[in-house]
């Protein structure tokens, strides 16, 4: 039943995620930046505050009494989760839209799902799976047979992208000067791996966690703690960044500008951001029922892979496509649901 129950709420926040974007597409005559880091606002800086307090009201004291190397690698992990987070764009920019996911999304994955218990393997905490542990049964051996799966599911996903942008003519990259094979790549390996750190920074912010079940607060939120200060190094990079290109742009008007949706603007904005922080709500309640980094940071990704893709169909975005390219799109999914499920079993055992 745990299982079931963090499966759940993996699912909710993989959609959650993965739906995100929608509420933006509502934001006019905004720049990009102007409304990112509005959304941000709410992702980073007024909802996780909110969410530890209705969960666990003295989180601010568990924050400030833990040592400060704690929060400040949690802090750092942060900073370098919202930096492949930006660079996500531009790898997706010099690639294109299938070809930049899938790297940063097969990166991202893997990473995530992996490190921790290499780290584990290396420095043994009670409690925690590690890298060895896995190996040596079979219940790990089946969720790391399920991270593969899940990565040759992406991978399908991917090459049907590019078939499709092929059978649309849509591949404009490569007859512009935008498209850059090997800057694309090593910009899209970059953000795949630092995007995994929001993982590892849960990981560290495990003494806060732990410290607020001790303190008898329900144990399906204990990570609520963590995001805070987690999220607070994810808005300090995207904050810097997007200042400078309101500077750069001459976009600092937006905020007032009194020709567009002002209210509007700022509520689709504030919609976007929770629904964002929504993914790592219930991605701390997933990761408390699965008690395993690998197997609730490969649900977690899996999840938000189909959110996108069932919006893509919704969208009639594979409609015009050619029989071959679509039973490749269907394949790339079906290897992924079959990840969810080796994952599932494997944490079971």
């Amino acid at each position: 039943m745990q299982v079931i129950l963090g499966i759940l709420f993996h699912t909710i926040g993989g959609i959650s995620s993965g739906s995100f974007y929608m509420p933006f597409k509502k934001v006019k005559g905004w720049a990009w930046e102007s409304f990112w880091i509005v959304g941000g606002l709410f992702s980073w800086l007024i909802v996780p505050p909110i969410a530890a307090w209705l969960t666990i009201p003295n989180f601010s004291s568990i924050i400030s009494e833990a040592a400060s190397h704690v929060k400040g690698f949690v802090f750092l992990m942060g900073l370098l989760w919202g930096i492949g987070g930006l660079t996500y764009g531009l790898g997706v920019r010099y690639l294109g839209m299938s070809l930049g996911n899938s790297i940063v999304l097969g990166f991202c994955s893997a990473f995530g799902a992996l490190v921790p218990s290499i780290y584990y393997s290396l420095n043994p905490t009670p409690g925690k799976t590690s890298f060895t542990d896995m190996l040596q049964h079979a219940g790990g051996q089946l969720v790391l047979l399920g991270v593969l799966v899940c990565l040759i599911g992406i991978a399908f996903s991917g090459k049907a992208g590019i078939m499709k942008e092929a059978d649309l003519n849509l591949d404009k990259e490569k007859n512009t000067s935008e498209f850059s094979l090997v800057k694309g790549l090593i910009i899209a390996i970059v953000s795949g791996i630092l995007s995994s750190f929001f993982n590892f920074g849960i990981e560290g912010g495990k003494p806060m966690a732990e410290e607020a079940v001790r303190q008898g607060f329900n144990p399906l939120f204990q990570n609520n703690v963590t995001y805070v200060v987690l999220l607070w190094g994810g808005l300090t990079t995207n904050f810097l960044w997007c200042m400078y290109l309101n500077f750069k742009n001459k976009t600092f008007g937006d905020y007032t500008n009194q020709q567009t949706p002002i209210t509007k603007n700022v509520l689709f904005s504030g919609i976007a951001g929770t629904m964002w922080f929504l993914q790592f709500f219930f991605y701390g309640m997933g990761e408390s029922k699965l008690g395993n980094g690998a197997s609730s940071w490969i649900l977690h990704m899996a999840t938000i892979i189909l959110t996108a893709n069932v919006w893509g169909l919704y969208l009639k975005e594979w409609s015009s496509v050619s029989k071959a390219t679509f039973r490749t799109f269907l394949l790339g999914i079906g290897l992924i649901l079959l990840s969810i499920v080796l994952v599932g079993i494997g944490n079971a055992m």
